[in-house]
Order: structure tokens, then C-alpha cells, then sequence
């Protein structure tokens, strides 16, 4: 498999080949008679969001290893069958969310690429979104995020505010998470925190938690010093069960998890930016029992998981990954690789790379995933995904304490702060007012 690493491109090339945008779609659109078909990985390799990210791309290239072994992308055109390696084409947008912008750019209109699989973080994403909607792009999005976003250039494999974030918070009100009556809602500044605490903001009041029960606090990315702030959870957890609702990102979290620790905070905390890789890096010696809300955990004890944990285990010592020997699977790297076997099968299904076509192609579509089968909702490009609640065991993995019952339909828009919105791209065309006449 050829991997094609590319290094930094100049505004001005994207700015060259802008004007013959219709021909290189034309040219991505469509893949000649067994010949690969190229498509984009747009992580961040280096930055403060590498400890994430790096991930990711690995388990892109393994998803693509597999299907190129297996003969590669096969479909029917014209009577004629035809099978098409994949070649993936690498970037590093390096954590710089202007780099991401152009990085995209120079995927689709440039490289030719026929999907990207890419971002982390929302604001990566919302950099990048005009780059895919404005040339007819498809992006497939692993990572959970705070919703209010309905894109046709973007499929979201992670989940949305209703598949995480809430459900975490009821789990932790209820009698079975602890009956918790205040919150701290600690998170990194940009858009995919301060979206989702507004939400989970709005959440608990509509539950009849007092404004006093509920604090706000965010820090910038690559935060090193948690020191006054775990001090004033400290104080603010004092007289009434309290939780730290954590959406930290990239390498802080690994200060704030050891200042959690010094101080000896008895209050509880879920996260959900934190998973078995970044764990990884971490001393978990101080962090059993704390919990963390996703829609996959190494742990979940079926066949097919551990077949997926075990092979890219490895290969990663096959390609002699950095830190082979302790290698693990997490959330976020399940829905990049399922994402990548649903692109695949809508591929084979529509018959063409074709942009449009592989977009219908998805809604509705299965796919059995590690963790179970998971579903492209037939209407807003979301993931059906099951609801799991995690405590850190000592070896940096996950006890499923709590599960939802089967598969949680994905709203992007959610109920409490945007109730009279929905997202549809069979009857509206989007975003769209449910109450409207």
C-alpha cells in the first residue's frame, strides 16, 4: 500500500487550482477501470493534539491495510465488476486550525482525494466545513461533539449531545450514579465545550438544579496548571454531592488529573474527552474509580472486539509504531475505523466514488462494528450508537458500570436548548423548524 505523506502547501496552490475546481471533482468523482482510489487522512501528528489524533490515522491505515488485503474496494459498472485499492493520502495539519482549512483544501482539490477521514476537535471541524460544503466534499468525523451542526458534506461517527453528554449527567443524578446535586462543568475554551455545557446548562436547570449548583470553567488549550482550579472545586464541592463534568482536551488533561489526585478530591467526575489512549500516558494509579462516558470501550467483552483489539495490537508492532508494545483501542479510533467499512460499502453499494451517490448510499446503512452493529441514521448523517458509562481501572482500562438499552437515536439538536429543530436531508434539505407550517 502506497501512503502518501504530504508535507506543507502554500495558500497560493489552493488558490492556483481553485478555478478548475468542476474538473478535479470530476476527476475525484469518478475511479478508472481498477485503478486506487485515493482518499484523504487529515489528523493532527503533531500539537498539542497529538496525544489524540496520531491514533486515529494508525487506525485509518489499518481499516485501509484490511480492505486493500481483501482485494480493495469492488462494485459493478456497467456489467462490469472492477476492484480498486485504496491509497491513502496523509496529512498534519499539526493542532493549527487554519492549517486544517487548508489542509482539506488541498485534499480535494489538489490530491483529488475521494473522502476524507478527519478533526478532532470541533473547531477543526467548523474550519474545515466550508471547505467541504463549498466543493462538494465528504468528511467523515469520528469524534463526539456538541451537536447543533447538520451538514451534508460531513457524516459524524461519534456522538452527538444525546449519545454522551446528557445521558452522562442523568447517569450521575440518578440513584445508581450517586444521586449528585451540584456541578462543575471544567472544560478546554473553544467551541465543542461551551456548546455543550450550554446544553447540559440548560439540562439542569430544566431539572430543578439551583443556579448556585452549577459552576463554569475553562482554560486553553495545552493548560499545564490546574493548581487554584482544583482548589475551587474543592471548596465549591463542600456540603453536597458534587461532579466535575470534564470536556479538557488534548495534553491538559494530564495536569488536571494529577492535581486532581494531589489534593486527594473526593468529588466525583466524568469525562468525555479522556479514553484508554490517552490513559495511556498517564499514572492511573490515581484515577480508579473515576468515570468517563463513551459509545465504545476496549473492554466490551464480544468476539469481534477483541479481534479488533488484538490486531491492532498488532499492527502496530508490525509497523513498529511508537510504544507498540502498549498500544490500545479507544472510542474515538472504533468510529474512524467503522467509518471508514461504511465508506467502503456505500462505495460498492452506489457503484461509484461519485460524491452524491455514495451520500445516499449511507442513510440507513449497518455495519458490524466491534463493539456490535451501529447505523447511519437514514436522515441527519448522525450514528445510531449505544450509551456506555466507564470507571479507569488501575491498568488504564474501562469497567462498563452502566449501559444504555440497545442503540440511541442521535438529535443533533438538542431538546433543551434548540426543542423546535431537527435535522433532515431526505424531506428538508437540513436544519429545519419542527413547529413550522
Amino acid at each position: 500500500m502506497k501512503i502518501y505523506q504530504v508535507g506543507a502547501v502554500r495558500r497560493t496552490v489552493a488558490t492556483a487550482v481553485i478555478g478548475t475546481v468542476v474538473l478535479c471533482m470530476a476527476a475525484r468523482g469518478m475511479a478508472d477501470d481498477g485503478a486506487p482510489i485515493k482518499v484523504g487522512i487529515l489528523h493532527s501528528l503533531s500539537g498539542t493534539m497529538a496525544i489524540s489524533e496520531v491514533s486515529l490515522r494508525d487506525v485509518d491505515l489499518m481499516a485501509i491495510d484490511e480492505i486493500n488485503a481483501k482485494g480493495g474496494v469492488c462494485f459493478t459498472k456497467e456489467g462490469k465488476k472492477t476492484c480498486h485499492k485504496i491509497e491513502p493520502v496523509v496529512v498534519d495539519p499539526a493542532s493549527n486550525w487554519d492549517l486544517f482549512a487548508e489542509k482539506a483544501k488541498q485534499l480535494l482539490l489538489q490530491d483529488k482525494v475521494a473522502i476524507v477521514f478527519g478533526c478532532w476537535t470541533s473547531v477543526s471541524r467548523k474550519s474545515v466545513l466550508p471547505v467541504f460544503e463549498g466543493n462538494n466534499g465528504l468528511l467523515f468525523y469520528p469524534v463526539q461533539y456538541e451537536g447543533e451542526e447538520c451538514s451534508d458534506a460531513v457524516f459524524y461517527t461519534g456522538a452527538a449531545p444525546n449519545q454522551q453528554a446528557i445521558p452522562a449527567v442523568e447517569y450521575l443524578m440518578s440513584e445508581e450514579g450517586g444521586g449528585v446535586k451540584k456541578f462543575y462543568l471544567l472544560g478546554t475554551d473553544y467551541v465543542y465545550p461551551r456548546t455543550t455545557n450550554k446544553i447540559l446548562r440548560a439540562m439542569l436547570k430544566a431539572k430543578g438544579v439551583p443556579e448556585e449548583n452549577i459552576r463554569e470553567e475553562y482554560t486553553p488549550f495545552h493548560h499545564q496548571d490546574y493548581q487554584q482550579i482544583v482548589q475551587k472545586i474543592k471548596e465549591f464541592s463542600a456540603g453536597g454531592k458534587t461532579a466535575v463534568i470534564s470536556t479538557i482536551n488534548g495534553d491538559s488533561n494530564v495536569p488536571f488529573y494529577k492535581e486532581f489526585a494531589n489534593q486527594g478530591l473526593t468529588a466525583s467526575d466524568v469525562a468525555f474527552s479522556v479514553a484508554e489512549d490517552e490513559l495511556r500516558g498517564m499514572d492511573t494509579s490515581a484515577l480508579v474509580g473515576h468515570l468517563a462516558t463513551w459509545n465504545y470501550y476496549e473492554s466490551v467483552d464480544t468476539p469481534a472486539n477483541k479481534a479488533f483489539a488484538a490486531h491492532f495490537k498488532e499492527y502496530a508492532k508490525k509497523h513498529n509504531l511508537p510504544d507498540a508494545e502498549h498500544r490500545v483501542v479507544d472510542d474515538p479510533m472504533e468510529a474512524s475505523y467503522f467509518g471508514v467499512y461504511l465508506w467502503k460499502q456505500a462505495v460498492e453499494k452506489a457503484g461509484t466514488t461519485d460524491v452524491d451517490a455514495v451520500r445516499k448510499a449511507l442513510y440507513g446503512m449497518e455495519f458490524a462494528a466491534p463493539s456490535g452493529t451501529v447505523k447511519i441514521d437514514e436522515r441527519n448523517h448522525h450514528t445510531w450508537r449505544p450509551v456506555l458509562v466507564g470507571e479507569i481501572k488501575k491498568d488504564g482500562q474501562f469497567k462498563i458500570i452502566h449501559r444504555s438499552k440497545g442503540l440511541v437515536k442521535p438529535e443533533p439538536w438538542s431538546e433543551y436548548t434548540s426543542p423546535d429543530k431537527g435535522c433532515d436531508w431526505v424531506d428538508h434539505k437540513g436544519t429545519y423548524e419542527k413547529n413550522a407550517k
